[in-house]
């Protein structure tokens, strides 16, 4: 396995090289939700559509979280990588093994029990409710693959590999392409068809990337045993606030979502287009974002300050060449750019001017992901948590309900815009002069 150790060498050509693989995964994860849309819209029509994006909902939910648990894993792992201890190495993958499938099976059983009354709960529509609450209790039987092939593709990365998780996402991928239209259409499963579809594609990739790092001794798995009680602690301690902060930010958009909403369905339909946008044009930042905090992980362990500079240093200047580029782009194809996702002439027109006046504001969201990327490595999850609330909850929210007030919906946009310099400038603050470089990882594990 072609591993990076990212303590020595050019770090503009490890941070290019390490990066693309995250962006095509990335993008690889956008499409996923797309074609599975795609096959239920047409094979199954519009109720089938909505108990499907309901149920995306709780289960993007879900995902948020295990996504921030697997942030913790890439700090700590990527640090023992940065160490060169192969024993701690193995002992904390089989921690992090033993509690993300605990976690997975009290999850998976809670869903699945609780289904319907999360349904309720959100104000799905009567009618909705029976074909929603199947597709998701489905895929709360299958939890244990979501959480298995994220975390192994986690343990690549911390150990320097981002290619190899890329093989992963694309067998899900293309195998929920092909098993959903088999199993809605050709075998008459309906909604349970394309849950079923979903679960065996996550499957498959799940048992694809055990056995491979299994043979191949890529990742050093070994049979499941209870961790001990400082393993225990410090993974909790810095998943619990790195699971929090993907949670603050789903919650944050929905606040936001709430304001957007005051101005009618053109409006919404509008901001729903211009956000699908949004996820397209920050994967680059995203990918640099998870690249610094295995990079900078690894040599804040080792003690080499001076690269964590570096990284840093690189990553900004690289955010921004890319960042300013996709913005050109998108300030130019803005309306065609919308309209790929809705037909209303109204709607379009307010998607495209909220595109156009936020599209040169993108590069500073970027600065936070690398910020809060190289504090995040330190360990510092409590921190980047209270950055998060601060960037969502006393800017994003409040500066958008502020300037609505003032604009009318035109403030959306300005108030978001606004928040992207403010928040990038409170990670760049806490980065150059926090505390977080005093952040000792291991110092209760070792004792």
């Amino acid at each position: 396995m072609k591993q990076h150790d990212f303590t020595k060498g050019n770090i503009g050509k490890q941070l290019v090289a390490f990066s693309a693989p995250l962006l095509l995964t990335n993008l690889l994860q956008v499409s996923y939700q797309f074609i599975d849309s795609l096959w239920v819209g047409n094979l199954l029509g519009t109720n089938a559509l909505g108990a499907v994006a309901i149920s995306s909902t709780v289960l993007f939910t879900i995902l948020s979280f295990i996504i921030g648990v697997n942030n913790a894993a890439l700090t700590i792992l990527s640090q023992i990588k940065g160490r060169q201890d192969e024993q701690l190495l193995k002992s904390y993958v089989n921690a992090f093994s033993v509690i993300l499938g605990l976690m997975a099976i009290v999850l998976g059983i809670a869903g699945y029990v609780l289904a319907e009354e999360v349904l309720l709960l959100l104000g799905t529509p009567d009618e909705m409710i029976s074909l929603a609450a199947s597709y998701l209790r489905i895929n709360f039987l299958g939890i244990l693959f979501l959480f298995g092939y994220n975390f192994i593709s986690t343990v690549y990365r911390a150990l320097g590999n981002s290619k190899t998780p890329l093989r992963f996402v694309a067998i899900a991928v293309v195998l929920n392409a092909l098993l959903d239209p088999l199993f809605i259409a050709v075998f008459h499963g309906g909604i349970e068809g394309a849950a079923y579809a979903t679960v065996a594609a996550q499957g498959a990739a799940f048992f694809y990337g055990l056995v491979l790092s299994i043979r191949r001794k890529h990742i050093p798995f070994s049979m499941p045993k209870w961790p001990r009680k400082a393993e225990v602690w410090l993974i909790l301690k810095q998943g619990i606030p790195s699971g929090l902060q993907m949670m603050v930010i789903s919650a944050g958009s929905a606040a936001i979502m709430s304001v957007v909403a005051s101005f009618g369905n053109n409006t919404v339909a509008g901001f729903g287009a211009a956000q699908r946008l949004d996820s397209l044009i920050m994967l680059p930042a995203q990918a640099l974002g998870v690249a610094v905090t295995s990079m900078a992980g690894q040599n804040i362990a080792a003690g080499q300050w001076r690269r964590v500079r570096q990284i840093a240093n690189y990553a900004t200047w690289l955010n921004l060449a890319i960042m300013l580029l996709i913005s050109l782009i998108i300030y130019f194809l803005a309306e065609p750019g919308i309209a790929m996702f809705i037909s209303e002439r109204e709607a379009v027109a307010f998607g495209a001017s909220y595109v156009q006046m936020i599209a040169f504001f993108y590069p500073f969201l970027g600065l936070n992901f690398i910020f809060n990327g190289v504090v995040r490595a330190s360990g510092a999850m409590m921190q980047v948590l209270v950055l998060n609330i601060i960037s969502f909850w006393i800017l994003r929210y409040p500066l958008t309900y502020w300037f609505a007030g003032l604009l009318g919906e035109k403030g959306i946009a300005v108030g978001i815009a606004v928040s992207f310099v403010i928040s990038s400038a409170f990670s760049y603050v806490y980065y150059r002069f926090g505390r977080w470089r005093k952040k000792e990882l291991f110092a209760e594990s070792d004792g």
